[in-house]
C-alpha cells in the first residue's frame, strides 16, 4: 500500500528536553493502514514504511497519534537535505513495508 499526501510539518514534545517534528497522514488513509496492518504493527503500535519527501527516501516507522492517524517522523537530515521547517507543507509518500 502506497498513500500519497500534503501535509504540514508541526513540532511534537518528545520529552522535556527534547523535540521531533512529524506530519500527520491522512485520517481515511491512517483508518486503512490500521485495517490492514492488524497484528502486523511493532512496538507502540508502529508500522515500518519507506518515506519520500523530495529526493529524500528512508526506512522509518509511522506511529498511531490517536484514533484519528498515525504520524510520520521527519529527521532533521530530511528536512535540512529538503529546506523544510515546522509549518512548511510538503508531499509525502509513505508506503508500508512488508505487506504483500
Amino acid at each position: 500500500m502506497k498513500v500519497v499526501f500534503s501535509a504540514g510539518l508541526w513540532l511534537g514534545d518528545a520529552r522535556r528536553t527534547e523535540t521531533w517534528t512529524f506530519v500527520s497522514l491522512p485520517a481515511s488513509e491512517s483508518e486503512e493502514i490500521r485495517d490492514l496492518a492488524g497484528g502486523l504493527r511493532r512496538g507502540f503500535g508502529s508500522v515500518r514504511v519507506r518515506a519520500t519527501i523530495g529526493n529524500s527516501t528512508w526506512t522509518t516507522s509511522i506511529f498511531p497519534a490517536s484514533q484519528a492517524g498515525y504520524v510520520l517522523p521527519v529527521k532533521r537530515p530530511i528536512r535540512v537535505a529538503e529546506s523544510l521547517d515546522v509549518g512548511d507543507m510538503a508531499t509525502v509518500t509513505v508506503e508500508l513495508i512488508g505487506f504483500t
